[in-house]
């Protein structure tokens, strides 16, 4: 490794009511991959947004190439090497991928802007990094996954020394990790350096030649990668050992049917879904990008309109217009795009989470019952762990676990049978996820039935009941949790919708006979 490309001393900053920061230190050096790690609300994201001029530093030091840096503004932070990926999306739905790759750069003829060089210099961009984009697409059209892929694009389409990736990952499956981790290998010469943030342990190990750990705003450590065990570094993080052995008790085959879906179809993607979801069950849908597990979902609480098939709740078919619909049947959805769908980010904790169950529990004669719905929401954040001064504070001034933690508080307020949630611990940490696999489990021995989707395969196996896997808008497979593998899985995930599931017997993926040999027979 080379010389110090940055250097942090001392570094503090506070907001009203909350110290974010204070005397953090951290170095990177050239030609090396550093990896920050924390728990939601750490100070990881507030220490990236001081370090690119997003905000003012209370006290501390930065250099940069040995040289003082003081960072005024995002655009003297680019201007100076350093380009960073937000965790947030920084994107313009209604333009291009083009146009957001080069927005305020545009080529232009004379004085016009010349949407042809335009496209032809994002073609030769995306090209170079091998992603998975057109450059007429709309930005708004696209998948979470793909949105994540033109933010990377963008950032290093700048002549950047210093690349921050704050949880750039988060929305990728492990093929597109792969992709990105390739670009990272390519960018890291003796004169750059990447700052990578993530809550992906087996990530780290892989990628990162360093760990830095700060914990409540403090700096705890550094430790070299190839020295320590991600377990070792899980502690640092949290300040207790994780066990990992939040696993879902048995659940009887003969239990009581809540949800089956017969035949579901779409005109875009799905053609005849079927499945059926028990009384306290949680079932995992696994797939690749693009599979359908989410369309399945958003089909299922009326998000997206079904062409055929039926849904039946208890034995009774419903008709399900729109989530409106599938909330009075006591059916909740939580989107894994958490800010389009699932938050009113300007409005305060207490009213997000009291919104979905306001007209039962908080509302009388037209009027709001403000101290029950505040004393409910200060209960929620107890039980879930939510990081916020107060419920009073503002949705988008917490990390985004933490937001990710008071959709998930709305709906168990709501107290519905059943739960849908789709990349539930996409952006949290791993304390945090331990606290969201134990609070599933603890739903489901309370009677909740629980759909969870999800693109980490550890995730699904560990938490699945059965898992119901999906390639190109169709069941593939079905598999019970004492016979499923990460082989297994993925076999059925890459598996054509015209091709014979028995294959997977004689690969010795699963044994002939399984339900999930059985089931497509």
């Amino acid at each position: 490794m080379g010389e110090h490309l940055l250097q942090v001393q001392g570094v503090s900053k506070s907001f009203p009511g909350v110290k974010a920061l204070e005397d953090v230190h951290l170095d990177l050096r050239a030609g090396e991959v550093l990896a920050l790690v924390g728990e939601n609300g750490a100070g990881k994201s507030t220490l990236m947004k001081v370090l690119t001029g997003v905000y003012s530093v209370d006290q501390g030091e930065f250099s940069l190439n040995g040289q003082p840096y003081e960072p005024v503004s995002p655009k003297h932070a680019q201007d100076l090497g350093i380009s960073i990926i937000h965790q947030e999306f920084n994107l313009m739905p209604d333009l291009t991928v083009a146009q957001n790759l080069f927005i305020g750069r545009e080529p232009r003829s004379r004085l016009f802007l010349s949407e042809r060089r335009l496209n032809a210099q994002a073609r030769d961009l995306i090209d170079r990094l091998h992603l998975p984009l057109a450059p007429k697409q709309l930005v708004g059209n696209l998948t979470v996954a793909k949105q994540q892929m033109v933010e990377i694009g963008k950032a290093l389409s700048y002549d950047a020394k210093l690349l921050i990736m704050d949880e750039p990952t988060a929305a990728l499956n492990e093929a597109e990790v792969e992709v990105l981790h390739d670009l990272i290998r390519r960018f890291v010469q003796p004169d750059t350096g990447v700052i990578y943030i993530s809550h992906r342990m087996d990530e780290i190990k892989r990628i990162a030649d360093r760990v830095t750990v700060i914990r409540d705003g403090h700096y705890v450590g550094t430790r070299e990668t190839s020295d320590t065990t991600m377990k070792e570094v899980i502690s640092m993080m949290v300040g207790r050992d994780i066990s990992g052995e939040a696993k879902p008790v048995d659940v009887e085959a003969d239990r009581e049917v809540v949800l089956e879906v017969s035949g579901l179809s779409t005109s875009a993607l799905l053609k005849d879904v079927s499945f059926e979801l028990r009384k306290g069950e949680i079932l995992g849908f696994a797939g690749l990008m693009g599979a359908g597990r989410t369309e399945v979902a958003r089909a299922v609480v009326g998000a997206d309109k079904i062409d055929g098939g039926t849904i039946k709740l208890r034995g009774r078919e419903i008709r399900v217009h729109n989530p409106a619909d599938a909330a009075k049947h006591r059916i909740g959805y939580l989107s894994e795009d958490r800010k389009q769908f699932g938050l009113l980010v300007e409005q305060e904790v207490n009213a997000n989470i009291g919104l979905s169950a306001l007209r039962e529990r908080f509302q009388s004669f037209g009027f709001v019952k403000d101290k029950a719905m505040r004393a409910t929401s200060r209960e929620a954040v107890v039980t879930l762990r939510i990081k916020t001064p107060s419920v009073a504070q503002t949705v988008k001034n917490l990390s985004g676990g933490n937001q990710q933690k008071v959709v998930i508080a709305k709906w168990l307020v709501k107290d519905c049978d059943v739960l849908i949630f789709d990349e539930p611990t996409r952006g949290i940490d791993v304390g945090a996820k331990e606290e969201i696999y134990r609070l599933l489990n603890e739903l489901a021995q309370q009677g909740k039935s629980i759909i969870m989707i999800s693109s980490e395969l550890p995730e699904i196996l560990r938490m699945s009941h059965r898992i119901v896997v999906m390639s190109e808008g169709r069941v593939t497979g079905e598999l019970d949790a004492d016979e499923a593998t990460q082989e297994s899985v993925m076999h059925y995930a890459t598996l054509r919708p015209d091709e014979n599931p028995e294959d997977a017997a004689e690969l010795g993926l699963v044994e002939a006979g399984s339900p999930a040999t059985e089931e497509r027979t």
